[in-house]
Formats: C-alpha cells, sequence, structure tokens
C-alpha cells in the first residue's frame, strides 16, 4: 500500500475491529506471528547446500494478524529446498525504517527485510541493500514482475528488490442504491461526475462520494489520467510538477467533485480513508474511493451490506482505466549481509507460486508478478476483479527518488489537497506543494 498506501491493511476478527483494523492498512499496509526463534535443526538437510547456516527474515507486523501457518510453510519449504535454517522477526512499521538504517552502518539487521516501496530507492542510495539486478535477470522473475514495482525497487539503473505483494484503490459502491436509481457504472469522467448529480439529486441523505482531504494517492489516478505527475526528473535533478497544466487539470477535475458538483461534505475536508469506510459503512456516502482491502471489512462491519456493494476501477478520463497508485512491500537483501546467494533463494521462494498465494489470500493484498495476478483480474469474485484488473493494467508508481519517503512525511500532498478543499486556488495550492517536492527531492 510505499508506504502511504503505504498505507496499511489488516484483516480483524471482529466486525468493530475491521473497519478499526484499516486505519494500519492505510498507514501501509501491515499481528501476531513469529518471535524470531529458531525451529527446527541447524543441521544439514538433502534440500540444498545451506545446511548449518541460517538466513534472518524481518516482515512488518500487522499485514497478516495470524500469519503462524504462513511462517511455518516457509520455514519448511526453505529448509527443503536450501537446507538452511530461516528465523523470522516481526517489526513495527513505526520503527522499522530507523532500525534499518542503524542496521546499514552496524550490520546486526536482518539478512532479508520487508521493505516499503517508497524507502527503497532511499535505502539503495544510502549503500545499506544488495544489488539484485543480475540474480532478477538469471532467474527469469523480471519479465514477470509488475512494472510499477520494478520501478519502486529500481535505483541509478539498478535493482535492488523484488515486490513481494501490493493492492491498489478503485471505487466501492453500492450496487442497490445504483440500480434503485437506474445508474450505471460510470465508465469515464463525465460519466463519474453524471453518477455524482444524479447522486445528489435522488439520495439527499448520502453523500455521493465523499473527497477524503488526507487521502494523498487517491488523487492519483485524476493527476496521472490527465496526462500529469508528480514530480520528474532531467539530469539528476527533481521537479515538482503538480503545478503543470495537465496535473492541475486532473485535480481541478477531482477536487471540483467536491467543490463544484457537491459530491463531498466539509468534514471530509480532512477525513482519511478510514473515515470514507466509516461514511461508506454507515450509509452514509454512495461511493468512496478505497483500497482493494478493504470491501470485506466493510461487510463484516454490517453484514447487511453483503451483496449490496460493488466495486469498479477509476475509469479513465475517455474510458478505459486511469493509472492507479501501487503501493506495497519489497523484499531486499542487506548489503552486509554474508549469505546473499541464500537470501535470493529465500526471495524467490517467497514470490513464486504457492507461496506467493497464500500470503495474497490472508492478507488481502495481491501478489507482485503478472503470471499470479491474471487469475485474481479474472475472478468471479467482484469485489476483487476490478481492482486486480487495474493493478495488471494500470498499476504506476510515485517518483523513485530517494527522498519521496520525506514527501510523504511532510504530508505535502494532504495539504494540498486540504487546502483546496476548503477554498485555496487550484493554481495557488500546486504551486506551494511543487515548489515543496522540489525542495525535499533534491535536499542532500
Amino acid at each position: 500500500m510505499t508506504h502511504q498506501l503505504r498505507t496499511t491493511t489488516r484483516r480483524t476478527r471482529t466486525a468493530l475491529s475491521a473497519v478499526g483494523m484499516i486505519a494500519v492498512a492505510g498507514l501501509f499496509l501491515a499481528g501476531c506471528g513469529d518471535d524470531g526463534s529458531s525451529t527446527g535443526s541447524t543441521g544439514a538437510a538433502s534440500g540444498g547446500s545451506g545446511g548449518g547456516k541460517s538466513v534472518s527474515l524481518w516482515v512488518m507486523k500487522g499485514t497478516n494478524p495470524d500469519a503462524s501457518g504462513y511462517y511455518n510453510a516457509l520455514k519448511s519449504e526453505f529448509k527443503t529446498k536450501t537446507g538452511a535454517t530461516l528465523n523470522i522477526q516481526e517489526v513495527e512499521w513505526a520503527d522499522a525504517h530507523d532500525k534499518l538504517v542503524r542496521s546499514f552502518a552496524s550490520g546486526d539487521g536482518p539478512d532479508v527485510s520487508e521493505i516499503g516501496t517508497t524507502w527503497t530507492p532511499e535505502f539503495a542510495s544510502a549503500g545499506g541493500l544488495a544489488d539484485l539486478t543480475s540474480k532478477i535477470a538469471s532467474s527469469g522473475k523480471g519479465n514477470d514482475l509488475l512494472q510499477a514495482l520494478k520501478d519502486s525497487a529500481t535505483y541509478d539503473g539498478k535493482q535492488y528488490g523484488v515486490g513481494w505483494y501490493a493492492g491498489t484503490r478503485g471505487v466501492v459502491y453500492r450496487k442497490d442504491v445504483f440500480a434503485k436509481d437506474g445508474i450505471k457504472v460510470p465508465t469515464n469522467w463525465a460519466e463519474l461526475e453524471d453518477t455524482v448529480k444524479t447522486l445528489k439529486q435522488k439520495e439527499p441523505s448520502m453523500a455521493p462520494m465523499p473527497i477524503a482531504g488526507a487521502s494523498s494517492y487517491a488523487a492519483a489516478p485524476f493527476i496521472w489520467g490527465a496526462g500529469g505527475d508528480f514530480g520528474t526528473e532531467s539530469g539528476g535533478k527533481w521537479t515538482g510538477a503538480l503545478d503543470s497544466d495537465k496535473s492541475k487539470a486532473g485535480l481541478s477535475f477531482y477536487t471540483g467533485l467536491a467543490t463544484k458538483d457537491g459530491s463531498s461534505t466539509t468534514g471530509a475536508s480532512t477525513w482519511k480513508e478510514t473515515d470514507l469506510l466509516d461514511a461508506f459503512t454507515k450509509g452514509k456516502a454512495a461511493m468512496v474511493i478505497q483500497g482493494n482491502w478493504t470491501p470485506k471489512a466493510a461487510v463484516q462491519a454490517d453484514p447487511s451490506l453483503k451483496d449490496k456493494i460493488g466495486a469498479f476501477a477509476v475509469p479513465g478520463k475517455d474510458g478505459g482505466i486511469a493509472p492507479t497508485f501501487l503501493g506495497g512491500s519489497n523484499l531486499a537483501v542487506m548489503a552486509k549481509s554474508k549469505n546473499q546467494d541464500l537470501d535470493w533463494q529465500l526471495i524467490d521462494l517467497m514470490t513464486s507460486d504457492k507461496l506467493a498465494k497464500q500470503w495474497a489470500d490472508e492478507t488481502g493484498f495481491f501478489p507482485s508478478t503478472q503470471s499470479a495476478l491474471k487469475p485474481y483480474a479474472n475472478s468471479t469474485d467482484p469485489l476483487v476483479a476490478p481492482f486486480a484488473k487495474a493493478m495488471l493494467e494500470a498499476g504506476r508508481n510515485v517518483p523513485n527518488a530517494p527522498q519521496w519517503g520525506k514527501v510523504e512525511g511532510n504530508k505535502t500532498i494532504t495539504q494540498m489537497l486540504q487546502s483546496i478543499l476548503t477554498g485555496t486556488s487550484v493554481d495557488d495550492a500546486t504551486s506551494k506543494a511543487s515548489e515543496a517536492i522540489t525542495a525535499t527531492l533534491n535536499a542532500n
């Protein structure tokens, strides 16, 4: 989910916690699990030459609330394949960044770690990650990886990570309300705006489509869909691009749904995606932009919504699917690891076939390869297929600048959106945001 898809996700055991846990997912994507202790012997096994050796893996806590079954399967298969022992430690997202940075100098970190997609260029530029380019190429996996995840793991022409899992956003809507009002799923921006106007007229007790000011990447399909971007790079220098004519056109349409067409509420200018989900679950919103990991949580929170909700990809300006932010996690090898061949075998195992599917199904996210994602895109589940198809056909990454995580941390995008939604002109808000992005991305 980068890390403000990264925006984080988790499943839950009760209807109430289902919605609450989306807040974690809405941070990034991420609890019980392995405590890092070894299971099984460290002696040689029949499956490989790693007998007597061990590999340590850090996994961010929370993406999979009960990962014990997955961890046991992964340890067993890794032992069979290599003969080595796998030690797994769960780390809190809030602590992971700084722990990893400190370990680059001390060498006391893991051999392999889950890393947020927007952290990968930063860590690679700091020299903390091993270059996996040749291993990925020789494995044949490179051609199968989703391009957006590949981009997120690439720095200075080399690839420093492999996508593990990811998610994207789309529009979740009330099928029963659409049917009652004779509304068809919109297929372009003009139809989306017409849908908002129709709902505004026919469903006065519901906000047609609240626009959440604190949801940075819900705006991405409209910025990219109009031909704009968050930032561009030339000759090693980054420039904020939200004040380009095309970016402003996309943002004007998106925020105009609220400010001009009345799709939203005044309070939504400060909402997070969890607030959108809460409004939708309580019947106060007809459409909301949400991550693919959330619709089932809405049904858990209110079982009466079963069969009443559907999803569709954010449409392109003139049809098709708009480019959509693809956020999630990469797997990376630490530069100081002394077992990098074993480390690669672990990454290869985690991103292949059975184990990749198991993790995806348990977490509600999607696997990182085209071949593994296609069955989800062809699914008959109406709350799965639209998201998977968008991810497969239109997934895109934010600028892979080492400092992009600081843009997120500074809340540059959300401050821009909130200011537009509360009366600042698009010109003024985007100019300020672009200046901040330029300064941040070029800082040493």
